[in-house]
């Protein structure tokens, strides 16, 4: 079986828990995914299965679209709503609307994010969730990200009992975006601890909502055998990366795993680049690491033979 499943993933569920139902599910052990999404986060998780893993690293790479909310008045430990909260300030008036769509507007385009404390993120080889869990805290390096779309979708709304104001919002991102610290710097910059409450994935490089199957959904697919009519094959997975469709003398030498001069396809080109042959992608060419002026396959996409 090979081919990319957009699957998606309930909430409760890590990403992990995923992957290990779905090798029993679809009875092979050659699968991926494409980003961890925290367990109270539901949405889009496309699997790569078979040959289609070989192309996990570049959907990593794809922007991302969320729905979610964002609640002021108290932050916490993992930056939504599952943490211990650690500073709470009481609301005493609603923000006005301008001063929210003024403040989420400017966090549009190349930022600078601290990734939060409970996060995959690794330093000094080890995930900082697993400093998190142990109490300690240490330095973390922060990063760029890529934030194309940042608006608030709902009024804002008071919770008297809480003393807190919500409001829904729409995100699309690069990669490697934390809509957590996303939220916690919106609060930030309105003067409030903050969380994000809510979070739903509603789109994953090319694979939308509407197209996705829960895991209940796969089982019943391999039971009336139709599972194979839901995978995208691997081509989807590289769609966002330059693309060539070569003919048969220069295929008998990408076959071969030929290095090739770097303006052979001309200058328009970027790199990584996606050979194709008979509108099949078999290999993805870079630029070679120590010979200037030419291009060496990175990954070969399916076997030759």
């Amino acid at each position: 079986m090979d081919g990319i499943l957009p699957l998606w993933k309930e909430r409760g569920m890590t990403s992990h828990d995923c992957v290990f139902k779905l090798r029993k599910i679809l009875k092979t052990k050659k699968i991926g995914h494409t980003g961890t999404l925290d367990p109270d986060v539901d949405g889009v998780l496309p699997i790569c299965i078979g040959n289609a893993t070989k192309v996990v690293e570049y959907m990593m790479e794809t922007g991302k679209s969320y729905i979610g909310e964002i609640t002021l008045g108290f932050s916490t430990t993992t930056e939504d709503k599952s943490g211990e909260v650690v500073e709470r300030l009481a609301m005493e008036q609603i923000p006005s609307i301008e001063e929210i769509d003024q403040a989420m507007a400017n966090m549009q385009g190349v930022i600078t994010q601290i990734p939060p404390m409970f996060s995959a993120v690794k330093v000094n080889g080890k995930r900082l969730y697993e400093y998190a869990r142990a109490g300690e805290t240490v330095e973390r390096p922060s990063r760029k990200a890529i934030i194309k779309k940042f608006v608030r979708t709902t009024n804002p709304v008071f919770d008297d009992n809480e003393k807190t104001v919500s409001w829904r919002f729409e995100v699309d991102c690069g990669k490697g975006t934390y809509v957590r610290t996303l939220s916690v710097d919106l609060g930030e910059t309105l003067g409030y601890p903050a969380h994000m409450s809510d979070l739903t994935r509603t789109s994953s490089g090319t694979f939308k909502s509407e197209e996705c199957l829960t895991l209940a959904q796969v089982a019943e697919k391999m039971i009336d055998q139709t599972i194979q009519e839901k995978l995208s094959p691997l081509e989807y997975g590289v769609k966002e990366l330059d693309s060539v469709e070569i003919e048969e003398e220069l295929w008998n030498r990408v076959k071969n795993g030929a290095v090739l001069p770097s303006d052979i396809f001309g200058e328009q080109v970027t790199f990584p680049l996606v050979i194709m042959y008979e509108n099949v992608a078999w290999s993805i060419y870079g630029k070679h690491p120590v010979k200037e002026g030419l291009i060496k396959p990175l990954k070969g996409l399916r076997s030759f033979q």
